[in-house]
């Protein structure tokens, strides 16, 4: 086995996505926490320190390249640094030196996709935004994303003037439309503020700070962040010469054990992998698993992602599990809709929160759970909790017998159903 990366090993997650963002976001909620607290039994400002966070980030993936490295020797994996591009349907070149296999394995993940706007080289990324050594104001992020509302909320809660500029009607327009309302009237409360049919015509850059036009509105910025989605990366890997064949958006084409369609000498997996999956990492994973064992074994598994559960970190979190009740009406199901404000209960305002709602899907007359969508302080954990009901067709009124420990977010799962 042999692996190649042209970046440090251990990839996007680990090093410039879900880890070190979710270490800025739990001190971003630390600070907005404080804030909320205020007169119930917290005195005082809780001053924020952004070199400080920085600092601390690198400790969580600073070490990660040289101990996957260390960790990969010590399973007889070959390491090579630098960028692999198909010479043969079997076999890639990386420095000068050219490696052939029984099978090769595409997982080059995703990359910010090309902006197509006058000035989009003045625009950066999200690995920018994750290793900047002071935080500037105002902030433009560009698109109604993952990536936008969080680090969004991230920048505010750290003294940013920020704006969201979308060019669609809505933003996150894979969540439900009413938790995504509530959210970003939350975010407008801590000064994130959004706008919606608003492209992005232009961005100049005036002396040291840049002009957005968008939507018709100038907005000014001392940094403008990407956060208009992604596409697979594929740039200079020769899939051509491997005759791998690709979507138009560059995807690798897999059948349902993931090989290529056109060379069943390679496999692709994650978000290269052109499946129509979410880009998430347990997705990832997922693939990871079901190609190693293929490999080994022989093509004979396939990806089973009955529960695919998701977040957006944001302040307070979104989180969604299952079927919106868009889609659970396309597909023709008989459902009902439970929908709760819980902004009351003893859960949210416990912690000075101010925004929580719920909303379940449960087919009729199987009465097991079809969806939930969640919005508050517990949402990234709760969702967890459906995921496993989903996976495993428990009832609503399993989950409504189940005791838990109380006080507890999962307490609350009963009055959700």
């Amino acid at each position: 086995v042999a692996i190649v990366d042209e970046r440090p090993f251990g990839g996007t997650c680990v090093l410039r996505g879900c880890d070190p963002k979710k270490v800025l976001v739990q001190a971003a909620e630390l600070l907005d926490h404080a804030l909320r607290m205020q007169g119930r039994g917290a005195a005082g400002p809780l001053a924020s320190d952004w070199p400080a966070l920085m600092r601390f980030k690198r400790t969580f993936t600073e070490p990660v390249p040289a101990q996957r490295e260390k960790s990969f020797a010590e399973r007889g994996i070959a390491t090579f640094h630098g960028h692999a591009r198909f010479i043969s349907d079997a076999s890639v070149e990386v420095g000068g030196e050219v490696l052939a296999a029984e099978h090769v394995v595409v997982a080059t993940g995703s990359r910010p996709r090309d902006l197509a706007f006058s000035g989009a080289e003045h625009v950066v990324t999200s690995d920018d935004f994750l290793e900047l050594e002071a935080l500037p104001s105002p902030i433009v992020f560009v698109g109604g994303g993952y990536v936008s509302f969080e680090l969004a909320h991230v920048a505010a809660r750290f003294g940013a003037e920020v704006h969201i500029v979308h060019r669609g009607e809505r933003p996150l327009e894979h969540f439900e439309p009413e938790l995504v309302a509530r959210l970003v009237q939350a975010g407008e409360e801590r000064g994130v503020q959004v706008h919606l049919r608003a492209p992005v015509e232009r961005v100049e850059r005036c002396d040291s700070r840049f002009h957005v036009h968008a939507g018709g509105r100038l907005f000014e910025a001392a940094l403008v962040v990407h956060g208009a989605g992604r596409v697979p990366n594929v740039a200079g890997l020769g899939l051509e010469r491997a005759h791998v064949a690709t979507a138009k958006n560059g995807a690798v084409l897999v059948d349902e054990h993931l090989r290529s369609t056109a060379n069943h000498h390679v496999y692709a997996a994650g978000d290269v992998a052109g499946t129509g999956h979410p880009a998430l990492t347990p997705v990832s994973s997922a693939h990871g698993h079901v190609v190693a064992e293929n490999i080994l074994h022989g093509a004979r598994r396939t990806v089973d992602l009955t529960e695919i559960p998701t977040v957006v970190f944001a302040i307070p979190a979104l989180a969604a599990v299952g079927l919106t009740e868009h889609g659970a009406k396309a597909k023709g199901l008989r459902f009902r809709v439970h929908r709760e404000d819980a902004s009351s209960w003893y859960s949210t305002r416990s912690l000075g929160a101010l925004h929580a709602m719920a909303k379940v899907l449960v087919e009729e007359p199987s009465q097991v759970i079809l969806g939930a969508h969640l919005l508050g302080p517990h949402a990234a954990e709760l969702v967890n909790v459906f995921a496993l009901a989903i996976r495993l067709r428990l009832t609503s009124e399993a989950l409504r017998a189940t005791t838990f420990a109380y006080p507890t977010a999962a307490s609350d799962v009963g009055y959700l159903l």
